[in-house]
Parts: C-alpha cells; sequence; structure tokens
C-alpha cells in the first residue's frame, strides 16, 4: 500500500451534517430538560437539576460508547446478527419475569441494573435491523420467490411483537414493524407482496386497538381531547400541551419561561419536551426542531443509498433501516405532542429524557457514520487496488 493510500487509510472521514444535527439535537434535548425538569425533580428527588445530570450523564456515555462503535467493521455487525437477535428475544422475556422487570406505571419495560435501568425496547430497535439487513441480503430471492417465504421470514417479527405487546408497549411495536416493513419495501420486495404485508400490519393495529379497552379509550380521547367530558381526565395531557403550543406563539415566551411544566403538563421532560420547546421557544423553534430530524433522516438515507450504490448491501439496508426507525419515532412523537396523532409514549430520539434511547440512538448514529466511512474510503481504495491487481495480471500474462 502506498504512502497516500495509508494517509486515506488514517483518516478518518465523518459524515459532517449528520454528525453535526446529531450533537445540536443532543444539546438542544439537555437545555431543554433543564428548563423542563426543574420543578418535578425537586418535587420527587429535592434535587431541581437531577434529570439534566443523568441526562448529561447519558450524552457523554453514548458519545463515548460511539467514539467505539464508529471503529466496528460493518461486516462484524453482520456476523452479530443472529446472536443479537437471540440476546433481544433473551432481554424481552427477562424483562417480563417479576423481579428482573420494573413495572412503572403498569407497564414492564424496564431491566433494573442498579446503577442504571434499560428499556429494552430501545435496544432491540437496533438488534431487529441488524437481523433483518443481514437476513435479506443472504435470502432475498428466497424471500421474494413466494409468499409463504416472505412469511417464514417474518416470524421473528411476530415474535418479538409479541413480547413487546405483553409488557405492554404499542408504540415500540408500530415502530418496529414500521420499520421493517420500510425495509423490505426498499430491499425490493414485490409490489402485491408489499401491499399484502402492509394491510395485514394495518389490520392487526387496528385489531389491537379496539380489543383492547384503555387502547380504545385513548383513541376516543385523541377524538374528544378538549371537549367538556374529556379535558379534565383522560384528554388533560393533550390539552395541556395544546395550550402549551398556543401560549408560544411565534417567538415563545422566552426559554425557562413557561408555565405548562410547572405541574400542568404532565411527562413535559418525557414525552411532551416538544410541547415546553413549543411554549419558550415558538413556532420558529418547532419548525427548527422539525427541520433538524428532516435532515438527520435525508442524510442517514443519503448514506445508505450511497453504500448500496457502492454494493454494500448489508450496510446499505442497516442504513435505511436506522432512517426509517429515526424518521418514524419522530415523527410519532412530534404528531402526537401536537395531538395529530393519539398519545402514544414514545420519545424524540436525542431530545427527550431517557438513558436507553439516547445511548441507543448515538449508537445508531456511529453506525450511520461508519457506513459513510465505508462506502467513501475504504470501498474506494479496494476498487483501485482491485483495479491495479488487475493490472498486474494482465502485464504478467503479457510478458
Amino acid at each position: 500500500m502506498s504512502m497516500s493510500e495509508q494517509q486515506l487509510k488514517a483518516r478518518y472521514i465523518t459524515d459532517p451534517w449528520l454528525v453535526g444535527v446529531s450533537v445540536m439535537l443532543l444539546a438542544l434535548g439537555v437545555v431543554m430538560l433543564a428548563s423542563a425538569s426543574l420543578a418535578v425533580a425537586q418535587q420527587s428527588y429535592d434535587e431541581p437539576f437531577y434529570y439534566v445530570v443523568r441526562q448529561g450523564v447519558y450524552a457523554i456515555l453514548g458519545l463515548f460508547i460511539a467514539y467505539f462503535v464508529v471503529r466496528i467493521k460493518m461486516s462484524v455487525w453482520e456476523r452479530l446478527a443472529n446472536p443479537l437477535l437471540a440476546l433481544g428475544f433473551v432481554l424481552l422475556v427477562a424483562v417480563l419475569i417479576p423481579g428482573i422487570g420494573k413495572e412503572v406505571n403498569g407497564s414492564y419495560r424496564w431491566i433494573d441494573f442498579g446503577v442504571f435501568n434499560l428499556q429494552v425496547s430501545e435496544l432491540i430497535k437496533l438488534f431487529v435491523i441488524v437481523y433483518f439487513a443481514a437476513f435479506l441480503k443472504k435470502k432475498w430471492h428466497e424471500v421474494n420467490d413466494s409468499l409463504s417465504n416472505l412469511c417464514k421470514s417474518l416470524l421473528p417479527l411476530l415474535v418479538i411483537g409479541g413480547l413487546l405487546l405483553m409488557e405492554p408497549d404499542l408504540g415500540a411495536t408500530a415502530v418496529i414493524a414500521g420499520t421493517v416493513v420500510g425495509m423490505f419495501f426498499l430491499a425490493g420486495v414485490r409490489l402485491g407482496y408489499f401491499v399484502m404485508f402492509f394491510g395485514a400490519a394495518l389490520i392487526g393495529l387496528i385489531t389491537l386497538i379496539f380489543t383492547s379497552s384503555y387502547r380504545l379509550e385513548r383513541l376516543m380521547t385523541f377524538m374528544h381531547a378538549c371537549e367538556p367530558d374529556y379535558h379534565l381526565n383522560q384528554g388533560y395531557q393533550l390539552c395541556q400541551a395544546l395550550i402549551a403550543f398556543g401560549r408560544g406563539e411565534w417567538f415563545g415566551v422566552g426559554l425557562g419561561s413557561g408555565v405548562q411544566k410547572e405541574f400542568y403538563l404532565p411527562e413535559a421532560h418525557t414525552d411532551f419536551l416538544l410541547a415546553v420547546l413549543g411554549e419558550e421557544l415558538g413556532a420558529i423553534g418547532t419548525i427548527l426542531i422539525i427541520m433538524l430530524f428532516t435532515l438527520l433522516f435525508y442524510r442517514a438515507f443519503c448514506i445508505a443509498k450511497n453504500a448500496e450504490l457502492r454494493q454494500q448491501i448489508f450496510s446499505s439496508l442497516v442504513g435505511f433501516g436506522i432512517a426509517i426507525w429515526l424518521g418514524l419515532q419522530a415523527l410519532v412523537n412530534i404528531g402526537v405532542n401536537m395531538g395529530v396523532l393519539p398519545t402514544k409514549g414514545i420519545t424524540l430520539p436525542l431530545v427527550s429524557y431517557g438513558g436507553s434511547s439516547v445511548v441507543v440512538t448515538c449508537i445508531a448514529i456511529a453506525m450511520l457514520t461508519r457506513i459513510a466511512y465505508e462506502a467513501t474510503v475504504v470501498a474506494p481504495i479496494d476498487n483501485v487496488r482491485k483495479d491495479v491487481e488487475k493490472e498486474v495480471a494482465w502485464n504478467a500474462r503479457a510478458s
């Protein structure tokens, strides 16, 4: 290898837009959390900066892990696809076992490791993406050959969905299912199969809603949130979120000057942090957040497409999966905060409070950065090397 190639290999190339947007969202989340959580932290822990300090630690931990993850070759992730899915199954079962799984508000979604709580659904999102990317790369022709093969390939997804619904966690189930559907579509599944796949998922979602009293109640609340029979009961949270956006108008009431976070808006520091942002930074701040997530999705999609053009199939599918996951989750959270979608406990990636979400999202961004690096640096060098080897072989035969 020549000196120029060694220097190029040593030069670590990232996507500056992807990394820049991710850091901006992470920093903005910590700032808004500092504003939104002071009162509730003071009341619950007698420490106003309880949530801010923890979120800062999670952010640093996420960046620290990302520093090492970005150096892991995508081929390693491909080899680990099946073990990671197996680990995911073990964790999903473990979280349902009394004494291991931690119950919060009637849901078993966390495993308490003492120093931190692991939300298994956040980790399983990444494991599912890696597994199906490896699966589609190896057995795509078999999957697309018949409908029965397609159904068999989705059995792991059905098992994961069933375990998540036992927690229960419909939001994570919907995000994971939507991500896998998108991956199959972008991988080139037959249009007829895709329509059937999408239709079955939609029917399943509707069935889950109408066969569960509390889910049906949430739907009714969404449709009538601010009407007299709901606005002081089930619709209270959504109404307070809409009031926050209304108070913010165009430019907001000022950072730290919002009142909805003062025990008017429940979960202001987690799922409804965007509403606090809308009140304090106004429509301009909300639009900025939407633009940042749009740019994040666009850059992730471009990275995946670039890998696809270089025939790095596994990497491209992982990139597409991460782009769909983050884009879909952000879309749902924003829609819930604005009253466009029914209330659901889904965090805003990199922004909302939550250690598992922040750390796993940082790992996903690091993987995207690695994909960009391999498609930008490694692939061209390998192509040049192959061309040189062909030329040397040709010259040897000619002599």
